[in-house]
């Protein structure tokens, strides 16, 4: 049949029907999803690996509460693309389901916790740069080291309470509830929950970058009324370019997932806008693997200690290649000292 009545059929919570579910038919397609997880996953590790060197190695960054935020959203992104790649490909490529429903609903609530965090880390960035424009004379009295520590306790707690709720019985088969099209044991009332805890995160970073673009924009316009040019008004313009990016690339990321979670709880979904799910999914991935880019590799402190990492790195490999030629020569020079020495004698 073209979709697994999940709603009526009797043995919805067998890990049989997690077959349903796989709705990859054809060998490109698991290719292609395949490799579209390994690319964003592989380059994701590497690129929020080095923001966490980047930021932890030099003591200026890592005491500042905007970077622990950064390092955070670096950490939820790992997180999500090791977490979702292995989790995603042995599911839809490998087409594994020798496992009960605990580890399916265990290995989901790390795929949401991650991202979820990651989101969440994402507002913490977006109101810490809130309030640094807003509240610019009070913002080291108001954002302190301690309460972002404290800020990212109650982030991480949160989102590993909201993800874990299916495992400790929220789900369609504790409940005997209508179950999701998208995802097998899941109630629909908590992907309902789920969803509006994630489009409330994205409304809070829109409006915060909203506010702080218009203050870019009112400086920058107030700046070129009074023909002054400066430093700061060069800033607000890199600022603004930058907020342009980010909610760009999060419109473009979520958008496709989140209409699709939300079309699935009001009506019925094909087979091919279930494969187009699962294609849009790997969008997410592709934000935790912009975001060090966009975030971190963006700022001067972090784009600095990135050059110096590649100059020593630079220097240190000019090093190994000189080293086994000046051993040559120097062991050249030695035979050559016998030769004349034994010619002498």
């Amino acid at each position: 049949m073209d979709v697994c009545k999940i709603h009526e059929n009797t043995s919805k919570c067998s890990t049989s029907t997690m077959e349903c579910f796989m709705v990859l038919s054809t060998q490109a397609q698991k290719i292609s999803i395949a490799t579209l997880c390994g690319l964003f996953g592989t380059l994701c590790v590497f690129e929020n690996s080095l923001v966490l060197y980047l930021i932890f190695s030099s003591p200026g960054t890592r005491r500042k509460p905007s970077y622990l935020f950064i390092s955070s959203l670096a950490l939820a992104d790992i997180l999500a693309s090791i977490i979702f790649v292995c989790s995603f490909v042995n599911f839809h490529v490998f087409n594994e389901t020798n496992f009960s429903k605990e580890i399916y609903l265990l290995q989901l609530g790390g795929v949401n916790t991650s991202f979820s965090a990651s989101l969440s880390s994402l507002l913490l960035t977006a109101l810490d740069r809130y309030i640094s424009i807003s509240r610019p004379s009070e913002y080291k009295v108001l954002m302190t080291w301690k309460r972002a520590w404290v800020a990212l306790g109650v982030l991480w707690v949160t989102c590993a309470t909201v993800a874990s709720l299916p495992l400790l019985g929220w789900n369609c088969c504790t409940l005997n509830s209508t179950c999701s099209e998208l995802f097998p044991f899941v109630d629909d009332n908590y992907l309902s929950s789920w969803i509006c805890f994630i489009m409330v995160l994205l409304g809070c970073i829109v409006y915060a970058y909203a506010h702080v673009l218009w203050k870019a924009h009112q400086h920058a316009a107030y700046m070129e009324k009074h023909q002054k040019q400066s430093a700061r008004m060069r800033m607000d313009v890199m600022l603004a370019k930058t907020l342009v990016m980010v909610l760009a690339v999060l419109v473009l990321c979520w958008s496709p997932v989140l209409v699709l979670m939300i079309y699935s709880i009001f009506g019925r979904l094909s087979n091919r806008l279930r494969k187009v799910f699962a294609f849009c999914s790997t969008l997410c991935l592709l934000n935790s693997m912009v975001n060090p880019i966009i975030y971190a590799l963006r700022s001067k402190e972090l784009y600095s200690s990135l050059r110096m990492l590649f100059a020593r790195f630079r220097r240190q490999l000019k090093a190994s290649e000189e080293s086994p030629e000046g051993d040559s020569a120097h062991k050249s020079s030695v035979i050559e000292t016998v030769c004349e020495d034994t010619r002498v004698t």
